[in-house]
């Protein structure tokens, strides 16, 4: 299975940039994950909110194939404990799936269209974090999730 991790537009911070590039190494070891940035729309700011979003919407849909597993990073999806994020990767995985797409939307989330493509909706925090930075937060918990996965000291319970 490839794991494809997708968010809209650069990271501002660079110690977020250090961040992720830390856990992009360590996943190497289990195979990797393909990070990739949908490009900013242009003349974002001369656009509503509903505007961008469906912009955003038609970039990341242009992407996707039909069978490939979309998971949308999103406030309102499932906040799994960390166990069991490692256990529905792991059914992933066992149910064959090819390449799964963990996607990060813009600074006002996704259009209607995205919603309904995607397979299912994952929350890392009843909080809401910054686009920016949830990108860290699950670039750990997916090496994390590998590591429990794989037995290793990383996790303690």
């Amino acid at each position: 299975m490839k794991i494809h991790f997708w968010y809209v537009g650069k990271t501002s911070f660079k110690y977020l940039e250090e961040g992720m590039a830390i856990y992009e190494k360590r996943l190497q070891k289990y195979g990797g994950v393909n990070s990739e940035i949908i490009p900013d729309v242009k003349n974002a700011g001369k656009l509503s909110p509903d505007q961008l979003k469906v912009k955003e919407g038609e970039l990341i849909l242009k992407k996707l194939n039909p069978d490939d597993y979309l998971v949308l990073l999103d406030e309102r999806g499932k906040s799994p404990t960390s166990l069991k994020f490692a256990d529905q990767l792991q059914d992933l995985m066992l149910q064959g799936k090819k390449k799964v797409v963990f996607l990060i939307g813009g600074a006002f989330g996704f259009s209607e269209t995205v919603y309904k493509r995607a397979n299912s909706k994952l929350s890392l925090s009843n909080m809401t974090f910054s686009h920016q930075m949830i990108r860290l937060f699950f670039l750990e918990q997916l090496y994390r999730a590998f590591s429990i996965l794989n037995n290793e000291p990383y996790h303690n319970e």
